[in-house]
């Protein structure tokens, strides 16, 4: 009986012992498959593309996990967030629309940069009207879209038409580039000032053009986990995923130049 006992008491200290490891389990668990969960993501509208492709990878790698994206212009989307709108991780198109939300102190930690974009001009399939610059942009009779001067693609098109001397009456004031981007697509417009990933993206509906004024207002993009995240380990997941080499990749296929050094 005394033998019985003895180990049946040793069997419950092992169990015992077998479930407090099991608790602290989750502690060891290798960094890359922690933060599950649901993770929202508010980023710029020029983001749509590589995001998209980058959240159902960052899905694939961290299972349990769930990416959902509001895509918008970053004026807009740091307005929202200020007012106290449930997001995560806020990745912008310019330092001044991320400014807006270190400044309302809903940022957690400082913002890095994430990529680097500039403009071209996006005309029609063929360029019909013969679009060579920004200068063929003021010609009687080119309608063209811009973006609001309050929103990053607007304030770059502003810099850039500026360096060049030009200036012209848009036909059209979008709050983001997507809207600029669809303007053309729907014949609406004869050209639009976007950013190069965006035009890449609708290669097989609209053609590119470049222009040297477009090295003058570069626009980096900073992306921040915010202060009053509800899932800050997904959070600062994602934003490790996505500036990591494989993140970068995705981006820099999109268009996306790489950041410089920080």
């Amino acid at each position: 009986m005394t033998v019985r006992w003895i180990r049946a008491a040793l069997a419950g200290a092992a169990a015992l012992t077998l479930a407090l490891t099991g608790c602290g389990g989750s502690d060891d668990a290798p960094a890359g498959k922690k933060g599950g969960g649901p993770v929202t993501v508010f980023a710029a509208a020029s983001l749509t593309e590589s995001f998209t492709k980058l959240g159902k990878d960052f899905e694939s790698a961290h299972p349990g996990t769930t990416v959902t994206f509001s895509f918008a212009g970053s004026s807009a989307l740091a307005t929202q967030i200020t007012q106290g709108a449930p997001a995560d991780v806020f990745a912008a198109a310019s330092p001044a629309t991320m400014k807006t939300v270190t400044d309302a102190g809903d940022a957690a930690g400082d913002p890095v940069t994430l990529v680097r974009n500039q403009l071209v001009i996006a005309v029609p399939k063929g360029n019909p009207h013969g679009i060579a610059g920004l200068a063929d942009l003021a010609r009687p009779g080119v309608k063209v879209a811009l973006c609001a001067e309050q929103v990053p693609c607007g304030a770059a098109a502003k810099t850039a038409l500026g360096a060049a001397g030009v200036q012209l009456t848009p036909a059209t004031l979008e709050q983001d580039v997507k809207g600029a981007l669809a303007k053309v697509k729907l014949g609406e417009v004869d050209a639009a000032l976007v950013y190069r990933t965006d035009a890449r993206a609708a290669a097989g509906e609209l053609d590119a053009v470049e222009f040297p004024e477009s090295a003058q207002a570069i626009n980096d993009y900073p992306i921040v986990v915010l202060k009053h995240a509800g899932n800050p380990d997904g959070a600062r997941a994602f934003v490790e995923y996505v500036r990591s080499d494989a993140g970068l990749a995705v981006l820099t296929a999109a268009g996306f130049q790489a950041p410089q050094h920080q």
